[in-house]
């Protein structure tokens, strides 16, 4: 890998699954990498669908976790929750909302369009200062386990095969075209500025 490695953000809706199954590959393979939320809320599954659990971003990963033991350990042991928590623990303290951070990437991966939209809107809603360009790309991704893996894996080839090229601006497009062909899935991309 070069010298200087992609800026990554990963996205999705609640800085759980999709993002920070994503974030863990990418973080192992050398990526600077971040994950995100656009949500107003954390939202986790529940004992029903219309009763999910709902946390502030600034509630710890590990204060979800305990919440859920004592809620129904065996449940959030079996639908693969506290697994989850397990990992992100040890990822980062809590999930971050992307509205929040005013960092710059290179590269911003959201893992289903409603995020993508909510991403274009927080970036473009900014005041420019730099002019760097930011590569906001969106592969659909299911919030399951399964998918979340599939798809960490296919985002992190995604950002080896980006960092290998010569150059990024002119390679984008096609490289993309070759993604959405081989994985059969379609991919949005747009460019904004800092």
């Amino acid at each position: 890998m070069p010298v200087d490695p992609l800026r990554v953000a990963v996205v999705c809706s609640s800085n759980q699954n999709r993002s920070m199954e994503a974030h863990n590959i990418l973080s192992k393979r050398g990526f600077d990498v971040r994950s995100f939320g656009t949500g107003t809320h954390v939202k986790l599954p529940g004992p029903a669908p219309d009763k999910p659990n709902i946390y502030d971003f600034k509630t710890t990963y590990e204060q979800m976790y305990n919440d859920l033991v004592r809620k129904d350990k065996d449940l959030y042991t079996q639908n693969g929750i506290l697994h989850m928590l397990e990992r992100n623990k040890r990822i980062k303290v809590r999930p971050e909302r992307f509205q929040s951070c005013k960092d710059q990437f290179d590269l911003v991966v959201t893992c289903e369009e409603r995020v993508y939209d909510q991403v274009l809107e927080d970036l473009n809603s900014r005041e420019q200062e730099t002019f760097q360009s930011v590569h906001v790309i969106n592969v659909d991704i299911q919030d399951n386990h399964e998918e979340a893996t599939l798809g960490a894996f296919l985002i992190c080839e995604l950002c080896q095969c980006i960092q290998h090229t010569d150059d990024m601006e002119n390679e984008i497009d096609e490289l993309l075209q070759e993604f959405e062909e081989k994985s059969h899935r379609p991919f949005l991309h747009t460019v904004c500025f800092y």
